[in-house]
């Protein structure tokens, strides 16, 4: 018997990741996105072929009921909302209404069909590990039980998500399982996040002979997956993953930018020294972020098989 996944925000970055993955697992995937998938992505082909396409602005009144009653999913993904922090900090209200009450409206039609009995999917729903906000370092790894204090308009819109994502399953039986998703990269992204930014540095540095890479902030702390080893993370949750479950996607291992930058540098095969671009530097940044996978690992035997090395050198492929 088939198995129906639905994957909102299936044409942006990580979507057209998990969609992939999805199908290379044997679902049958529909992709609700606002837009057609982004253009350089991991569907192409055959594999966006396909995908089920819907598009439009879930937003819109009645859209979410209809997709329901449309797809009937077995499982549903929620990735839509926007990723950028900078872009949510600039407009609080859009990312409020984006990250936050387009997941409720979700949930509160899937709380009504389970309680007709016409409907009860699995439901990821993915959060951030900008949830955990500024922590002392004798707490890292993070770990689910950490108290949350997000510092951002982002982080705290996705708090909220997982906030009212939980209460769905406790007060509605909603099969809910949430993520706290760690950084992740790989080809595809946006070239305004870290990576594919500099990675597309270090090509121009190699092509004009440039010695100088300038950056913003060069301390905070990330802990980095590929965007492949994420996307299987949150399949195996839709199998695995306890309703009602907070899960870190995490590597447990940190690094700060400028040792990431210097290290693409060498990938690139570039000699340059480390710059600050005023124009790029956040007045609100994180410390540090590094999470505990182990209850991850625990549920679904998940483990990441790219090294930081290879999501570099993928990264640095991709680039322009």
């Amino acid at each position: 018997m088939s198995r129906r996944a639905l994957v909102t925000g299936a044409g942006g970055f990580v979507g057209q990741y998990v969609a992939r993955q999805l199908l290379a697992d044997g679902w049958e995937v529909t992709g609700a996105s606002a837009a057609p998938p982004v253009a350089g992505g991991a569907l192409a082909g055959d594999a966006r072929a396909a995908v089920r396409w819907v598009l439009g602005d879930l937003r819109a009144d009645g859209a979410i009921m209809r997709l329901l009653d449309a797809e009937r999913p077995d499982a549903i993904l929620h990735l839509a909302g926007i990723a950028h922090v900078v872009s949510a900090q600039e407009d609080p209200a859009l990312a409020f209404e984006v990250n936050t009450g387009l997941g409720a409206h979700l949930l509160a039609h899937l709380r009504v069909r389970r309680a007709a009995g016409t409907m009860d999917p699995v439901v990821l729903v993915v959060g951030s590990a900008e949830q955990y906000g500024r922590q002392d370092p004798v707490m890292l790894p993070l770990r689910e039980d950490t108290p949350l204090l997000p510092l951002t308009v982002y982080a705290a819109t996705k708090a909220a998500q997982e906030v009212i994502a939980l209460e769905a399953h406790r007060g509605g039986g909603v099969r809910v399982v949430c993520t706290r998703s760690f950084n992740h990269a790989g080809p595809g992204q946006a070239p305004g996040f870290l990576l594919p930014s500099l990675a597309a540095k270090a090509r121009a540095l190699r092509a004009s002979g440039g010695r100088e890479l300038l950056l913003g902030n060069t301390t905070p702390i990330r802990d980095w997956l590929h965007v492949e080893d994420v996307a299987r993370a949150y399949v195996a949750l839709l199998a695995s993953g306890v309703p009602g479950t907070v899960y870190n996607v995490a590597s447990g291992t940190g690094r700060d930018v400028a040792t990431i930058a210097r290290r693409m540098l060498a990938l690139a095969g570039v000699e340059a020294t480390l710059g600050t671009d005023p124009a790029l530097v956040r007045a609100v940044d994180v410390p540090a972020l590094v999470g505990d996978a182990s209850r991850l690992m625990s549920a679904t035997g998940w483990a990441p098989v790219h090294s930081f090395d290879d999501l570099l050198a993928d990264v640095l492929d991709a680039a322009p």
